[in-house]
């Protein structure tokens, strides 16, 4: 199913869902196929991992995992917004409703 994903990897975000509900972080990934981001800080797991070169030692590592992007909400001047479109400059930008700001 298609759905119109209005955010972005470097996007600041708050969670309004699930575990993590009510705190905030950069979108560091976003899948599009499963629309669910990778935020900074937010849904860490845990992974056990064999060593390797880049990490010699193996162990457990903890990193963050996915989240679905219905639980994420925008963050403009420190309020959170929806996203909208319009055109500016013959090019379409999106920006804040609440706040009108340009992301």
């Amino acid at each position: 199913m298609a759905v119109k994903r209005k955010i972005r990897k470097g996007d600041l975000v708050f969670v309004n869902a699930g575990e993590y509900n009510g705190q905030r972080g950069r979108i560091l990934k976003v899948h599009t196929k499963t629309n669910r981001a990778i935020v900074e800080g937010i849904g860490i797991v845990k992974r056990h991992t064999k060593p390797s070169r880049s990490n010699a030692k193996g162990g457990i590592i903890e990193k963050e995992g996915s989240i679905h992007i219905s639980n994420l909400s925008i963050v403009a001047r420190g309020e959170t917004s929806r996203v909208g479109y319009r055109f500016e400059d013959g090019k379409k930008i999106r920006y804040a409703k609440k706040t009108g700001e340009s992301l």
